[in-house]
């Protein structure tokens, strides 16, 4: 049996993170674990994952002392799967914005690719509850990430993803340098120059109704950026 593990960074995440693991642990999906990587989130998120532990034995918890960012959460979060034999590897968010009842969706298609994306514009746009601003920006983001990379991915900033090991095992992981929202562009294209087969799944995304984005100006910046970084890395064969 295939051993599958959902990553989920957790900062403030309290009022979301206990209806999220009942919907997951609710699939029932065989060989199914989680991990929450908390960055020590002052709603003492890690202090309910804890007690949640002892209902759900499929549950981890990676404690971290600071606020330390998305990328380097997902890092740990990837190094410990690759250490303890998972297969397969999810990102998640925590604030319910990724339906859980997609991971079977995610499981089939990953038979047949190595990098399984969940897509809000393989099929139109199928984001619900988000300002016409955010909206738009996030559109612009994946459009504008393609026309200067290359890369034939429709959504190429979104975080719903699930990796064969193999990828994560191909790419050194301590010279990944993105830590905001780049790092899903960033990690997409160190697959996509490695030759891994990168399939999307179409998802519905729906806003957070609970807590506060962690999207900021600087996140943005960074993410503009590091698009030309790697488009001009890619053209001397660096990634």
């Amino acid at each position: 049996m295939k051993r599958s593990l959902v990553i989920i960074p957790t900062y403030n995440e309290r009022d979301n993170i206990a209806a999220l693991l009942e919907l997951i642990f609710g699939l029932n999906v065989p060989g199914l674990e989680v991990l929450i990587v908390d960055d020590n989130s002052p709603d003492k998120t890690a202090e309910l994952i804890k007690e949640l532990m002892h209902k759900y034995p499929q549950l981890s918890l990676i404690e971290r002392p600071g606020k330390m960012g998305l990328g380097t959460a997902y890092i740990s979060g990837f190094k410990y799967a690759l250490k303890n034999g998972y297969d397969y590897i999810f990102e998640m968010d925590a604030d319910l914005s990724h339906d859980p009842k997609e991971i079977p969706n995610f499981l089939r298609m990953i038979e047949d690719a190595d990098l399984v994306i969940g897509s809000r514009y393989l099929k139109g746009v199928n984001v619900i509850n988000w300002p016409l601003m955010r909206l738009a920006l996030s559109v612009f983001a994946s459009q504008y990430t393609r026309l200067v990379t290359g890369m034939p991915i429709s959504d190429c900033t979104g975080g719903y993803k699930c990796f064969r090991r193999e990828v994560l095992e191909a790419i050194p992981l301590d010279e990944v340098q993105s830590n905001g929202y780049s790092f899903q562009i960033e990690m997409n294209f160190k697959a996509w120059k490695r030759g891994f087969r990168i399939r999307e799944l179409p998802i519905i995304f729906t806003d957070r109704t609970v807590g506060k984005s962690k999207m900021s100006r600087k996140i943005m910046f960074e993410a503009a950026f590091m698009v030309w970084k790697l488009a001009i890395r890619g053209w001397f064969g660096k990634y």
